[in-house]
């Protein structure tokens, strides 16, 4: 008896986990319709450049991204050819009713060092959060590129889609542009079958390490570790 209830409670609870990975892998989530890009991008080439293209782009972190988690916008300032302009403040533009960002950092070149990110402090600017240096260096092979991270509010419905405000970038000649219509567009989503398949797995005795996707724990680690309790039982 003792024998067969090890072995059904085994079954089980190797579905469960089973179940969670089919959960994970599939699509699952809502895809942002036509019409909401999650990526914008526009160039501005005129005197001011001095012949030079400059480039500029803004994207989310994800096409779908969960209600009351974090959405990481990447605005990235470049060039074309010979030009090496210097930026010295981005600002950017949440969608309206975002709060303060909780992580910001800026990517750019640095002599010696190449390409390095640095975590940098935002502060409001005209209804967006503005970076300043005395001088990031873009050159062709060397964009700035701002990462800014924002929470997602509660208050979001699925599959609503959240537009954000665009970008303002200052520099020396020619690299200074005010784009409202630099955008990204993400589809706010509810847990999704996966996420609730692995919290329900702490309810059955298994750590937040052992039940849950994370640095230090896959799904192999679960069932590995799941088989081991049920036959050391």
């Amino acid at each position: 008896m003792f024998r067969t209830t090890r072995t059904a409670a085994l079954t089980a609870s190797t579905a469960l986990v089973f179940a969670g990975l089919s959960a994970v892998t599939g699509t699952g989530f809502a895809a942002a319709d036509d019409g909401c890009e999650v990526r914008s991008y526009q160039t501005k080439k005129d005197v001011s450049t001095v012949g030079i293209t400059h480039t500029y782009e803004k994207i989310a972190s994800a096409e779908s991204i969960g209600v009351g988690t974090t959405v990481t916008y990447d605005v990235k300032i470049g060039t074309t050819g010979i030009g090496n302009p210097y930026v010295n403040t981005i600002t950017d533009f949440p969608p309206t009713g975002f709060g303060a960002p909780v992580k910001v950092a800026v990517t750019a070149y640095h002599a010696g060092a190449g390409q390095r990110t640095e975590d940098v402090t935002a502060t409001p600017n005209a209804g967006g959060w503005k970076v300043t240096s005395t001088g990031w260096f873009v050159n062709s092979g060397n964009p700035v590129t701002l990462h800014i991270t924002y929470p997602v509010p509660d208050s979001l419905r699925a599959g609503q889609q959240i537009t954000s405000g665009g970008v303002g970038v200052a520099g020396t000649v020619g690299v200074s542009n005010e784009m409202p219509n630099l955008t990204a567009c993400f589809t706010a989503r509810g847990a999704n079958p996966g996420e609730t398949v692995l919290g329900s797995l702490d309810d059955s005795g298994l750590g937040s390490n052992d039940g849950q996707l994370s640095s230090t724990g896959s799904f192999s680690d679960v069932l590995a570790e799941t088989l081991r309790k049920f036959l050391g039982s």
